[in-house]
């Protein structure tokens, strides 16, 4: 008897296999991977920029540190959680994770020993988010390509392998460095206008792009009289606007909030360009965010008729979230990275927690439309940024603190990154995998940590490794096509009570079985 339906023959094979391994003990099973992977980076937030945000909420943070510049003589200062993903008890794991590009290393005598060693030849966010995007380290300034410029698959490239989709969200321009990691190879991050068209193409992996970079507006979100050529060409901007594209172009914020709600099942593909130039909001108008004073937060009013982080994630979500195989999406709060560059710890706080409440906002959609058996939720940093610190800093180790509602009391020991650990919080689906990677490395402050290719390398390489099956057609030879009845029948011949059944009723099935698959 000989199977010709693909589909029957594994189902005989899954039986015969069932029928050897029946007697043994049980196995553990594999850990599921993820469906959905929904990575999500503050661009600069170091611990500290964590801590600040825990003491304006709450006046009081864990990650802070204590002890004079020596590795053996620093502790952690005690604390309790704050945010969502802090908190251990509703799943949350945390571990830390390398930063560093390619040639470089992380030492932590060096790190922790030496003041200056992690102010010195340190990763840019090109070469992070082709870590974290490919699985491969290469120099700064460069976007989806090796240090020899070689082009480099990523995550989002392979998830449309998968049968996916894919989508970037960033509260900084949409082809940016990190949102161009998952959408982009260039060996020049500053190209935007190649990697707009790029990942505006039509080879692009992206179904969903949102972000800022609005050709019309200015940082006040208002519109302008001449068009800015920085992120995207005229000529690509008009085919969009013009419906020339598979691409829907959403700009006003009722549109954003519409899809935040649901998706427009119409579109294809969702451009979301908010109106405003460079930030969402860090880069409006305002003495807050301009003065190195370092004055707190929400003292200039925010820019009108701009989404927020939250909102375009959860459109993100909602459009994605039509592909029935699942998706990958990397939300970005791309603008803590530059506040640290400003050191201006009151807009920092801002758009730091603007991401908060995006990662909120996201927690609580995988609870509602998905599930943690199926999404992996990612919330970490590419890097640190503005060597946030506190006030006794860098003659030792010294605690942020302030009230609750009150700007901490701080120091910014750089206006540039750090090759500091960053934290790294991560739930659901593909957590254990992520858990014993982070077994491998221990450091002395921070405990277990990561590098930054390693969550691209297990989706590369374990999770999402191999092409999406073909879709079932009816057999060239004119052989039935499925046939529901008999693979059902062959996928419980494992069952011991059944199969005696079975080998009474049809004894030539059984021993066609035996005679055409391999022995056990």
């Amino acid at each position: 008897m000989a199977f010709t339906n693909p589909r029957v023959a594994a189902a005989a094979t899954s039986a015969v296999v069932a029928l050897a391994v029946v007697a043994t003990p049980a196995q553990a099973a594999e850990p599921k991977a993820p469906k959905n992977i929904i990575y999500m980076i503050g661009d600069g937030m170091g611990y500290n920029h964590v801590a600040a945000v825990n003491l304006w909420q709450t006046g009081q943070s864990k990650w802070m540190l204590n002890g004079e510049n020596s590795i053996n003589s620093i502790s952690n200062v005690d604390g309790k959680p704050v945010q969502a993903f802090e908190q251990e008890d509703k799943g949350w794991k945390h571990t830390s994770m390398t930063t560093f590009q390619y040639g470089n290393e992380y030492d932590e005598i060096k790190a922790w020993s030496d003041r200056d060693w992690i102010n010195k030849n340190f990763t840019d966010s090109a070469a992070a988010a082709t870590a974290m995007g490919t699985g491969v380290k290469t120099d700064n300034g460069k976007i989806g390509v090796d240090h020899k410029g070689e082009k480099l698959e990523n995550t989002s490239q392979r998830a449309v392998k998968q049968g996916k989709a894919a989508g970037v969200v960033s509260s900084v321009p949409f082809n940016h460095a990190t949102p161009a990691g998952w959408g982009g190879h260039n060996e020049n991050r500053s190209n935007y206008t190649q990697l707009a068209d790029e990942m505006l193409g039509p080879d692009s992996p992206l179904s969903v792009i949102m972000g800022a970079g609005h050709p019309l507006y200015d940082d006040n979100a208002q519109k302008t009289d001449k068009f800015n050529p920085k992120y995207i060409t005229e000529e690509t901007y008009n085919k969009v606007a013009n419906g020339e594209t598979d691409w829907s172009l959403v700009t006003d914020q009722a549109d954003f909030e519409s899809l935040a709600k649901a998706a427009n099942k119409d579109a294809k593909k969702v451009f979301g360009l908010a109106p405003v130039a460079n930030t969402l909001q860090q880069g409006r108008a305002g003495s807050d965010g301009e003065d190195k004073a370092n004055v707190g937060p929400y003292l200039t009013e925010f820019n009108k008729g701009v989404p927020t982080l939250a909102t375009m994630s959860l459109g993100a979500l909602n459009t994605l979230n039509q592909d029935k195989d699942g998706f990958h999406l990397m939300i970005e709060g791309g603008a803590i990275d530059w506040t640290g560059h400003a050191n201006t710890i009151g807009r920092s706080i801002e758009e730091t927690i603007d991401f908060f409440d995006a990662v909120e906002a996201v927690e609580k959609w995988v609870e509602e439309n998905s599930s943690w058996e199926d999404t992996l939720l990612i919330v970490t940093a590419d890097h640190e940024t503005g060597y946030l610190a506190g006030p006794q800093d860098p003659s030792k180790y010294s605690e942020l603190s302030g009230e609750k509602g009150a700007k901490p009391e701080h120091t910014y020991n750089s206006d540039n990154h750090t090759n500091q650990l960053v934290g790294f919080w991560y739930k659901g689906a593909g957590a254990d995998d992520i858990y014993e990677e982070s077994t491998k490395h221990t450091d002395k402050i921070r405990g277990s940590y990561i590098d930054n290719t390693t969550v691209a390398r297990l989706t590369l390489d374990k999770w999402w490794n191999g092409e999406k099956p073909a879709d079932n057609k009816k057999p060239a030879d004119g052989s039935s096509a499925d046939s529901p009845w008999l693979i059902a029948i062959l996928s419980i011949l494992g069952v011991a009570g059944l199969l005696a059944v079975i080998a009474q009723a049809a004894p030539s099935l059984v021993d066609n079985l035996r005679t055409q698959l391999p022995k056990f």
